[in-house]
């Protein structure tokens, strides 16, 4: 059976992904905002662009939720190690 290594610097590219995700949220939910400004109030189009800021809104908000569970996997995994060859 052959032996996985884990380093600690593998968690850079994690970490960068969480923040160029959460950046790229932030900006998209921006140029959304700014488009629904440009509809006429009560169109479907302004419907359909509060339904989407909605939704998309709704992933910023999980992301803290993301990155613990992240963060107890890379523990737990950890802890695992450890203890299997201590």
């Amino acid at each position: 059976m052959e032996e996985t290594k884990f380093n600690i610097d593998q968690l850079l590219p994690i970490g960068l992904t969480i923040v160029v995700l959460g950046i790229a949220l932030a900006y998209g939910l921006q140029v959304m905002g700014d488009v629904q400004d440009d509809m006429t109030p009560a169109s479907t189009e302004y419907n359909a662009t509060s339904d989407a800021l909605e939704g998309v809104a709704k992933i910023p908000a999980k992301l803290p939720m993301i990155v613990t569970v992240i963060v107890a996997a890379v523990i737990i995994g950890i802890i695992v190690r450890y203890l299997m060859f201590r």
